[in-house]
């Protein structure tokens, strides 16, 4: 697959309030490596496979309602949330993944293109532990066809995220 500069004014890379986030936090640098493809990259498997990356290298961006509150669950691209241990981690009485209004309410984005950070509203973070594994993780740049790669630590600093062991565990 063929990418474009995040730079073509043609074709923009990240959204622009995903840009606007970057340019805040001093991370200008992370748009010039920014890649849109052609073909959705809405799910891990699809980033993993048009980057040619492993999937445990996929960030992904998940929005869950720990009692009717969003928070934010950065995970790898090969494993599942256990929402039991995201309800632990919380101290929660409930938890479910939020629906896509919700996601989108929350952070400005659709779900398929949620960035780990530079979101709409403020929200808890919890990141797995599993990223830091990767010198480099890739995540969605705030649409469905686009992603930047990330140090797993400055992702979870910029994130503003406490790092959690919330992934499902192998039976």
């Amino acid at each position: 697959m063929t990418t474009t500069a995040a730079t073509d004014a043609e074709e923009p890379g990240a959204h622009p309030r995903f840009a606007e986030a970057l340019r805040a936090l001093g991370l200008e640098e992370l748009l010039a490596r920014t890649r849109r493809f052609p073909e959705a990259t809405r799910t891990a498997a699809e980033a993993a496979a048009a980057i040619g990356c492993e999937l445990s290298q996929i960030c992904k961006s998940l929005i869950f309602a720990t009692d009717g509150v969003p928070v934010l669950v950065l995970m790898d691209g090969a494993s599942r949330v256990d929402v039991e241990r995201v309800r632990e981690e919380l101290g929660a009485e409930q938890v479910t993944r939020a629906k896509a209004d919700v996601v989108r309410e929350t952070t400005g984005y659709a779900i398929g293109g949620v960035p780990p950070f530079g979101h709409r509203t403020r929200t808890r973070v919890l990141a797995d532990r599993s990223l830091l594994a990767h010198d480099v993780v890739w995540a969605a740049a705030g649409t469905p066809y686009t992603v930047f790669p990330i140090e797993p630590k400055e992702l979870v600093a910029h994130a503003g995220a406490a790092l959690v062991d919330v992934r499902e565990q192998s039976a």
